[in-house]
């Protein structure tokens, strides 16, 4: 209990720095080095959200999905076992896909209209996924 507590507080603060790191200012005014940290900070803010969700299914004795489809069925699993909600594993299934684009895609691919609506919504997210993660009882 106490190391899952620890771990979730730790990726709480890293995801706190992320979101202190990204830009005030529209990401059409950013060049494409930029943007591409900016991408960088949406990817590191998902990977964190996995971390947490991969904290609880072991804390919860819960097996980790495997195999090449692992990402989604994360989260489908965590809707299942009452982790989060529903509605939030579909917020989360934007970033999901953007994890799976950033992943796959050129650094100079990258397009701000598709990384500014993540950017706006990060924030309000991340305050959802705490209070849900927070709500469980381990």
């Amino acid at each position: 209990m106490a190391d899952y507590k620890m771990h979730i507080e730790a990726e709480y603060e890293t995801i706190e720095k992320i979101l202190s790191s990204l830009p005030d200012k529209p990401l059409s005014q950013l060049s494409e080095l930029e943007l591409a940290g900016v991408a960088t900070l949406i990817h590191s803010f998902y990977n964190g959200i996995e971390n947490m969700i991969k904290q609880t299914f072991q804390a919860k004795s819960l097996h980790i999905p495997t195999g090449a489809s692992w990402h989604q069925n994360l989260l489908l699993t965590a809707v299942k076992e009452s982790i989060i909600s529903a509605q939030l594993a579909d917020e989360l299934k934007e970033y999901l896909a953007f994890r799976h684009f950033f992943t796959h895609a050129y650094a100079v691919d990258l397009q701000y209209q598709r990384i500014e609506p993540l950017v706006a919504k990060t924030l309000k997210i991340f305050e959802n996924f705490k209070t849900e993660i927070d709500e469980i009882d381990i």
